[in-house]
């Protein structure tokens, strides 16, 4: 088996080679080359031609968002950003990179154990098999307002995202009026980013976006967004409202939130009122509960491969049969106004 080549970017001596020595032991993964900032960076690139970056934001002589840039237009490829509690992480997120972990706390050898160990390595591996050389599709047919419909309270948005989710859903949410159903989402995400993560969407769209909470009620023009860390999002009704619970749970799928439980709990409470969204990431998380959705009268869009970062959640849906419509990016929020208009 041939290993994932990597270079690790990284300005602190001390981390960088807690990561090489780590990463170097996971039998898939190799470290090629290291650099303690860009300009070292590019040298290796061109040197060594890693099949994955990890990426410092903070580094000396230029920002790992400015590099990022600058490197995604001549050599795309794909980077994994590793970061503190920052909203810097959206901008490279924003600039081409596929993916981002949130750096450990030094003093704690638990989690410090779990990065290197796990979850570092996993994201590499999911990395590598991602699109970065996406074409950008233009929305062909204008969306059109969905008038009485959206706004009824019974109309329920449910949405599904990991990997390259933070932008697919950007995307979806930018194109809904005020007009639009409530919205649910889930994204894969670490605690606290999710809190950023809603607040950059609100500034940016004409919906309003929250994290969400236990007791908050789904209201038409609102997004809630599943807080990041070690609860589930679940929807329930209210005598005629939907409200989210957020609830401590054990990992589903190997995500906590989990897209599945939402799902299932929209397929149980909102049955065909709903309309389900299964966006860009790895896995099949969320593939089940869409069928669960479709099969209790909901509709269902499934992003197709051609704009997925990683076409897996919406690849192991569409298998499954629970994708009515499979689309583009730029065209799922078309899709979803053309489905409300006739609900």
């Amino acid at each position: 088996m041939q290993k994932i080549k990597v270079l690790v970017v990284e300005d602190s001596y001390v981390f960088r080679e807690l990561l090489v020595q780590n990463l170097n032991k996971d039998p898939a993964i190799q470290v090629v080359a290291t650099a303690g900032d860009p300009y070292e960076a590019r040298d290796a690139i061109v040197t060594y031609k890693p099949d994955v970056m990890t990426l410092d934001i903070e580094l000396p002589r230029m920002s790992g968002i400015e590099f990022l840039r600058k490197l995604m237009p001549q050599y795309p490829m794909p980077v994994i950003v590793i970061s503190a509690l920052s909203d810097k992480v959206f901008d490279a997120l924003g600039a081409g990179a596929v993916d981002f972990v949130a750096k450990p706390v030094v003093s704690d050898k638990q989690q410090i154990e779990e990065f290197v160990s796990k979850e570092l390595p996993d994201k590499i591996k999911i990395a590598v098999k991602a699109h970065v050389s996406r074409v950008k599709h233009k929305n062909v047919v204008p969306r059109q307002p969905v008038q009485n419909n959206a706004t009824k309270k019974n109309l329920i948005i449910a949405i599904g995202a990991s990997t390259g989710g933070t932008e697919a859903i950007a995307a979806v949410l930018q194109e809904f009026g005020t007009d639009i159903p409530g919205v649910v989402v889930v994204q894969h995400m670490p605690a606290g980013f999710t809190e950023m993560f809603a607040g950059r969407l609100n500034d940016k769209c004409n919906v309003k976006v929250k994290e969400a909470k236990t007791g908050d009620v789904v209201l038409p023009g609102q997004v809630l967004i599943a807080p990041g860390g070690d609860a589930h999002m679940e929807i329930v009704r209210v005598n005629d409202t939907y409200q989210v619970i957020c609830k401590r749970g054990a990992k589903v799928n190997g995500h906590c939130p989990s897209v599945d439980v939402l799902f299932q709990s929209v397929a149980k409470v909102a049955r065909e009122n709903a309309i389900g969204i299964i966006l860009t990431g790895m896995g099949g998380d969320g593939a089940k509960g869409l069928l669960e959705m479709k099969n209790a009268g909901a509709k269902t869009i499934g992003q197709d491969e051609s704009t997925c970062v990683v076409y897996g959640m919406p690849k192991v849906a569409y298998q499954l049969g629970a994708v009515e419509y499979q689309e583009q990016l730029p065209n799922i929020a078309r899709r979803t106004y053309q489905i409300l208009r006739n609900m």
